[in-house]
């Protein structure tokens, strides 16, 4: 009996085992198939991260070429000695987007600062034989040897009103530049001093801050050597990605920004207090003392906070002042509303009768900013406030038009937001 039950084990269970063996060098190589992908895929992206961080993290680079102009004495300013004689300025941890901006977090005099500098790619092609970059030929070139201070306020003040309009306002903000030039008060514009300035005012972002230095939601700038400048400590942002390492962020999908908001981001009302800042900088771009300013990157990666949750605009590099935007558009030929775009969202409408751009932006800063609160604000807002906020943000998405014409509806719908959530947050410990 033992023998045939034996005999049925092997007759049953062999046919199996024999299909089995058979599969297993299949099983094996797909599995040493699939390690062997996953190490591939690994190394690709290890490789991929350095050669992106190499490629945009370049910030000793920025040092050595500023401080040998310093040295030269092509260039000056108030932070030159600490930066490239004592070595007072520590860089810290990389903070740029691209190649050609170099930010770096810093610690400078004791403080959290923020270090930004510019590296063209156009110097590469203009290195000497011995491969040091020749950056006086090309950024710090004006104003020319033997100007005097008359020539460079007049220069100044011809740059400025190319980009930002003819305004009256104008000389107080070249009398503020010359201050700023004659940073060891020795009440005379040095050469070094004036090519240093003029190269700093072609950074669309220092302009920006210049302009905005009497305004408190942009950052406060603190020293300059050259083109490379400081400004105070680096915002926190309000973007949830940012917090996670780069190469997973393209990877998310935007379902799960919501989530990662609540997980991650302030509580509601810190970011109601961080959206008043918002719309507080929008109305600092309406109309202010140096005219209008374009938003031309609404995104949350460029809405910072300090410590205590106030608003500070991350990143100036998209702002820009309407007489550069109408500039780019003047007589632009188009085929469509996408040719007649500055930046990633500043757009106007194209005549297609005449195949050019025409000047009036389709939509105003503050209907890029309401969009943007809405996947910001809604999620997490209080049940009560839900349905009124909802109907503002809605209400404000929709102006569009040339600003001067919706002004009043334009301030009307500010208004009455910031009413709203103001009355929601005065009243609690988030003021």
């Amino acid at each position: 009996m033992r023998r045939l039950r034996r005999l049925a084990h092997l007759v049953l269970f062999c046919p199996f085992s024999k299909g089995l063996q058979g599969r297993l060098p299949g099983l094996r190589v797909k599995y040493v198939f699939l390690v062997w992908l996953g190490v591939f895929a690994g190394s690709w992206m290890a490789y991929t991260h350095y050669s992106s961080y190499a490629e945009l993290c370049r910030g000793h680079i920025c040092q050595v070429v500023i401080c040998d102009q310093f040295r030269k004495g092509i260039i000056s300013g108030s932070i030159c000695q600490d930066l490239c004689h004592l070595h007072q300025v520590e860089w810290r941890t990389c903070l740029s987007s691209v190649p050609g901006q170099q930010v770096y977090s810093g610690l400078w005099q004791g403080k959290e600062v923020t270090i930004k500098c510019g590296i063209e790619e156009s110097l590469n092609s203009k290195a000497g034989s011995d491969g040091a970059p020749r950056r006086e030929l090309v950024l710090f070139d004006k104003p020319s040897r033997g100007t005097s201070i008359k020539e460079f306020r007049e220069m100044t003040l011809s740059f400025l009103k190319a980009n930002l309009g003819d305004l009256p306002s104008l000389p107080a903000l070249v009398g503020r530049v010359l201050l700023m030039a004659d940073f060891n008060k020795d009440n005379r514009v040095s050469l070094a001093e004036a090519k240093s300035v003029w190269a700093l005012l072609q950074r669309n972002e220092f302009l920006l801050l210049l302009s905005l230095q009497e305004k408190e939601h942009a950052s406060r700038l603190l020293g300059y050597c050259g083109d490379l400048y400081v400004t105070e400590g680096v915002p926190l942002s309000s973007w949830p990605g940012a917090t996670l390492p780069p190469l997973l962020r393209p990877l998310l999908p935007p379902a799960l920004h919501g989530a990662l908001q609540q997980w991650l981001g302030p509580a509601w009302p810190w970011r109601a207090k961080i959206a008043m800042g918002l719309l507080e900088f929008v109305e600092d771009l309406f109309h202010g003392a140096y005219g209008n300013f374009y938003m031309c990157e609404t995104t949350l990666a460029n809405v910072g906070y300090t410590a205590k949750y106030d608003f500070r605009m991350a990143d100036l590099q998209q702002v820009a002042p309407e007489a550069a935007v109408r500039r780019f558009l003047r007589g632009r030929r188009c085929e469509h509303s996408a040719d007649c775009t500055y930046g990633r969202d500043c757009r106007a409408p194209c005549d297609t009768l005449m195949r050019q751009c025409k000047g009036d932006l389709v939509q105003p800063n503050l209907a890029k900013v309401c969009e943007l609160l809405r996947d910001y604000l809604l999620p997490g807002a209080p049940a009560a406030l839900r349905p009124e906020l909802g109907k503002q943000l809605r209400t404000c998405t929709t102006l569009s038009g040339l600003a001067s014409q919706v002004e009043a509806h334009h301030s009307l719908v500010l208004s009455h937001l910031k009413s709203l959530l103001w009355k929601e947050i005065s009243d609690s410990r988030y003021t």
